[in-house]
């Protein structure tokens, strides 16, 4: 019966379903690699019944779990009382109200008034478009270009992919956005250099995930956000944080930023805001630019979607929140990466394949090497075999393989216990070992 169903959806699947950052071709000859049924926790099942753990809160975003009523029983609410409400022209509703100044409240610093989107690539391109009216409306009409770092990932809108750094994102187009610019991902100086390179009369804003994720879990050196923040007050240039991924709890702080004590200009957000239960994102500002566009801002601003502020998911993001911290997730967070990355580091010292461990929160990665003493790889990139056969033992977790890369990024939800870490530690290093050791 499974079997008689599965080849049913997998048929239409292949004829009529174009996936996201998938593979075309293996999806046409193989079908989808799995069919999840249902969720509950940490924990996902597949139309057989097999169960995994989801170590990547799928899309870095299922932060409080699966299966979570509350959240279902606030959206029934919100769509039996009012479905949905446009936000332009001024019109208003309690749920994007009340959500604004609970973001507000949480971010850090003078971030004070925030506007939503659907999602973390349409929050990328806001920030740009608005960072770029804000120099307009100062009358500094040459500050357009943005700086973003090799190994970013920004998100695949047309702004948005010319501000990732990942040259596989890239190559999908002969056509990307003017005005961007690379430097390297872990250099004050590249920052500076290219600034003065450009002219800071030029530069609008320069972009940065406080710790890169999709491009391999990457954490800046101790000083190099404040660094960044320095350079760009000494040339008037905004920063803006993209805290898509590591925002609301991921690295053990409610945002990243707040692990090096780092004020952006801006601050781009998502995933996290609804765990997964609904599509929202957004933009917080800070209040010297919303005081600049209450001054100097003539008629309409022109800038907005259909689901800015969409009353449903406001009003979960709301319920979300209030669990994430009445549960005390956040702390959850930092406690229980401690005990991912001394797992990590028990498996480096028993495996001998594995190093350059890194963990911030429930962020974690790790490269794979043939000799680790020598840091020579394997020939071919071991990454993606090691999470086949993690999902095969029931994990599901991520490889990167860009570049000379040949990583395992790990993300789980925040709910996530010590007695389930283990279990996470567990098969990895059962994965590991038959992939690697038993080959």
């Amino acid at each position: 019966m499974h079997e008689e169903r599965e080849g049913y959806l997998a048929n239409l699947d292949k004829q009529h379903f174009l996936h996201p950052t998938s593979s075309v071709k293996q999806q046409q000859e193989n079908g989808p690699a799995i069919i999840f049924e249902e969720g509950m926790g940490i924990y996902l099942k597949d139309i057989h019944g097999k169960e995994y753990i989801e170590g990547m809160s799928s899309l870095w975003n299922v932060a409080i779990g699966y299966g979570r009523k509350e959240l279902a029983k606030v959206a029934e609410k919100q769509m039996k009382k009012l479905s949905f409400s446009s936000a332009f022209s001024t019109f208003s509703h309690e749920p994007a109200i009340l959500l604004a100044e609970k973001i507000a409240r949480l971010a850090p610093g003078k971030l004070n008034t925030v506007f939503f989107t659907s999602g973390g690539s349409e929050a990328n391109e806001s920030a740009f478009k608005l960072v770029r009216y804000y120099w307009l409306l100062r009358g500094e009409k040459k500050r357009k270009k943005i700086i973003a770092r090799k190994k970013a990932y920004h998100g695949v809108a047309a702004g948005a992919t010319s501000a990732t750094g990942i040259d596989e994102f890239h190559q999908m187009t002969n056509s990307l956005a003017p005005d961007f610019y690379h430097i390297e991902f872990d250099s004050v100086a590249a920052l500076k250099t290219e600034i003065e390179k450009e002219g800071p009369e030029t530069i609008a804003a320069f972009i940065a995930e406080p710790v890169i994720g999709a491009g391999g879990m990457l954490i800046p050196d101790r000083d190099y956000l404040k660094g960044v923040r320095k350079v760009c007050d000494e040339y008037g240039i905004l920063f803006i944080a993209d805290e898509v991924i590591t925002g609301f709890g991921r690295t053990g702080k409610m945002f990243a930023v707040e692990h090096w004590n780092v004020e952006p200009d801006l601050l781009v957000f998502a995933k996290g805001v609804t765990s997964g239960y609904f599509p929202l994102g957004g933009v917080v500002i800070s209040e010297q630019i919303h005081h600049l566009l209450k001054e100097k801002s003539q008629g309409t601003l022109f800038h907005g979607f259909t689901y800015s502020g969409h009353p449903v998911g406001c009003s979960i993001a709301l319920k979300n929140l209030e669990i994430i911290e009445g549960e005390h997730l956040v702390e959850n967070s930092a406690q229980m990466g401690i005990e991912l990355l001394n797992g990590l580091s028990e498996m480096e010292r028993q495996l001998g394949c594995i190093g350059d461990i890194r963990a911030l929160g429930l962020l974690a990665g790790f490269e794979l090497y043939e000799n680790l003493l020598a840091k020579k790889r394997f020939t071919e990139k071991t990454a993606p075999k090691i999470v086949a056969e993690c999902a095969k033992l029931g994990l599901i977790c991520r490889s990167v393989t860009y570049n000379d890369s040949d990583t395992i990024v790990l993300a789980p939800p925040l709910i996530i216990t010590k007695e389930e870490i283990a279990k996470i530690i567990s098969i990895l290093t059962n994965a590991i070992k038959n992939v690697v050791v038993k080959k």
